[in-house]
C-alpha cells in the first residue's frame, strides 16, 4: 500500500523502486492483451503514461526555471554594445575668405564604438526580495496542482477499476442463475421422458435460458466497454484486453472527523492557500513602486573617429576611451495615482483569492459530509443485502429440488431466479456504492492509497 502523498516520488523517477515499477509499467503496456492487472498496476500505469500529468509535470519544471533571483531582477546586468560605421560624403565649404573654400569628392570617414556596461541594483523599496517569495509561492502551486491532478486520476482510475469488477461480479450471478436454469430444463427433459412433464414447460424452460443467455451477453457488453474506459485511462491501447481478478473490500474503519480535518490538506486547497500568498506578494511589490530606486553601474567606453578626404580643417583621428563609474537614484514624485490604484486592486486580489479558498473548502466539506452520509448508509444496507442474498440463493436450490420432485411450478423456479438476480445485483451495486463513497471521503482528505 502506497499513501498518495507518496505519488511524488513517483513522478519524480528518483527512486530504484519505483523505476522498477514503471518498467514493470511499461512491459504491461506491450503485452497487456496477455497479463492480469491489479489496482497497483492500474494506477501506476496511469500515472506514468498521462498525458495530463506529463503537462503538469512540465508546468512545475517552468515554475522552478522561473524561481531565480536572475528573473526576480536581482542579478546584476551586463552589456556590452559595439558598432562601426563607414560613411562616405561629398563635402562643400565656403568661408570669408575664398581661398580658404574647399570642395571634395566621395570623401570617407569611419566611426568605431564599443562599450561593456555593468549595472547592480541596491534598492527598489523590496520589489526583488518580494518577486523571488512570489516566484517560489508560484512553484510550490505548480507542484501542488500536480498532485492534485495526480489525485483526480488515482481517483478516477480506482472507480473504474472497481466499477469492472462491479460489472464482472453481477454477470458472476447471472452465470449461476444460468446454471439452474439449465438445471431446470435437464430437469424438465428428464420428467418429459417418463410422461411427467408437457411440451409447454419444456419450451418455457428452453426460452428462459436463452433469454438469461442473452442478458449474460449484454452484460459482458457492458464488461467490455468499462474496460476500454479503463484503458483509455490508463493511456494504453483500447483494443487491448484487460483481465482483472479482485474483489470490492470496503474500509469501515472511516471517521468522519478525521476526514473533515484531512480536508485541509487536499491539494486543491493548498493551491488555493498559495494563491492566496502569491496575491499577498503582488501587493507589496506594487506598493514598492512607489518607493526611491538606487543603483550603482560602471563600466568602459571606446569612440574612434577616422576622416579621409577632408579638409585641412577636418580632424583626421578623434578617439576617445576610458572606464566610467556612477550612482542613479530614481524617486517617484507623481504618475496620477497609478501605483496606488494597482496597490489597491492588488489588495482586492487578495481577497478575492481568499474568498474562492474559502468557498472550495465549504465545498469540499459538504461534499464530504454528503459522501459519509452515502457511505454509511451503504454500509448498513450491506448488512440486510448480505442476508438477502444468501437467502435468495438458498430459496433458489430448495425451490429447484422442489420442481424435480414435482412440488413447485416452473413459475415458482423462474421467480426464485429473478428474486436471486435481483439479490445480486443490489449487493453488488451497494458494494460498489459504499466503496466509491470511501474513495471519495479519501480524496478530500487526501488519504488515497492503493
Amino acid at each position: 500500500m502506497m499513501k498518495f502523498i507518496q505519488i511524488q516520488n513517483i513522478l519524480t523517477n528518483k527512486r530504484l523502486k519505483n523505476f522498477c515499477l514503471l518498467f514493470s509499467a511499461l512491459s504491461f503496456a506491450l503485452s497487456a492483451s496477455s497479463q492480469k492487472i491489479t489496482l497497483n498496476d492500474a494506477v501506476t500505469i496511469a500515472l506514468k503514461n498521462s498525458l495530463n500529468i506529463q503537462l503538469g509535470k512540465n508546468y512545475v519544471k517552468i515554475a522552478g526555471i522561473n524561481n531565480s533571483y536572475g528573473i526576480a531582477g536581482g542579478l546584476p546586468l551586463v552589456t556590452a554594445t559595439g558598432s562601426n560605421t563607414e560613411q562616405i560624403s561629398d563635402l562643400r565649404q565656403k568661408y570669408s575668405d575664398p581661398t580658404k573654400n574647399t570642395f571634395t569628392n566621395n570623401a570617407s570617414s569611419n566611426t568605431l564604438s564599443g562599450s561593456l556596461n555593468a549595472s547592480e541594483l541596491i534598492y527598489n523599496g523590496g520589489r526583488v526580495v518580494t518577486a523571488k517569495k512570489r516566484l517560489g509561492e508560484i512553484e510550490s502551486q505548480t507542484k501542488n496542482q500536480l498532485s492534485s491532478r495526480a489525485l483526480i486520476l488515482v481517483y478516477n482510475v480506482m472507480l473504474k477499476y472497481y466499477d469492472v469488477i462491479r460489472q464482472q461480479s453481477y454477470s458472476g450471478t447471472l452465470q449461476k442463475s444460468i446454471d439452474a436454469s439449465k438445471q431446470k430444463l435437464d430437469i424438465v427433459k428428464a420428467q418429459q421422458s417418463v410422461g411427467m412433464a408437457n411440451n409447454a414447460d419444456l419450451f418455457q424452460a428452453q426460452v428462459d435460458l436463452n433469454t438469461q443467455l442473452q442478458n449474460l451477453q449484454a452484460q459482458q457488453l457492458i464488461i467490455d466497454q468499462d474496460k476500454t474506459d479503463l484503458l483509455t485511462l490508463l493511456t494504453l491501447n483500447p483494443d487491448s484486453t484487460l483481465m482483472i481478478e479482485d474483489t470490492i473490500i470496503i474500509d469501515r474503519k472511516l471517521e468522519l472527523s478525521a476526514i473533515l480535518s484531512g480536508v485541509s490538506t487536499n491539494p486543491d486547497i493548498i493551491a488555493a492557500n498559495d494563491q492566496i500568498t502569491i496575491n499577498r506578494y503582488i501587493e507589496k511589490e506594487t506598493g514598492a513602486q512607489r518607493y526611491p530606486t538606487f543603483g550603482i553601474g560602471g563600466g568602459f567606453n571606446l569612440g574612434r573617429t577616422q576622416n579621409t578626404g577632408f579638409s585641412l580643417y577636418s580632424a583626421l583621428l578623434n578617439e576617445s576611451y576610458g572606464p566610467y563609474a556612477g550612482v542613479t537614484l530614481t524617486v517617484p514624485i507623481f504618475n496620477g495615482t497609478i501605483y496606488k490604484k494597482q496597490q489597491q486592486v492588488a489588495a482586492v486580489n487578495t481577497q478575492n483569492a481568499s474568498l474562492i479558498r474559502d468557498t472550495l473548502s465549504i465545498g469540499y466539506t459538504a461534499n464530504a459530509v454528503k459522501s459519509w452520509q452515502a457511505y454509511k448508509n451503504n454500509l448498513e444496507q450491506l448488512e440486510t443485502s448480505t442476508q438477502t442474498y444468501k437467502l435468495s440463493q438458498q430459496l433458489l436450490d430448495l425451490v429447484l429440488k422442489r420442481f424435480e420432485l414435482r412440488q413447485a411450478t416452473i413459475v415458482d423456479v423462474k421467480n426464485a431466479q429473478q428474486s436471486f438476480e435481483n439479490a445480486g445485483f443490489l449487493l453488488i451495486n451497494l458494494s460498489y456504492a459504499a466503496k466509491a463513497a470511501e474513495i471519495q471521503l479519501k480524496r478530500f482528505a487526501n488519504q488515497l492509497t492503493y
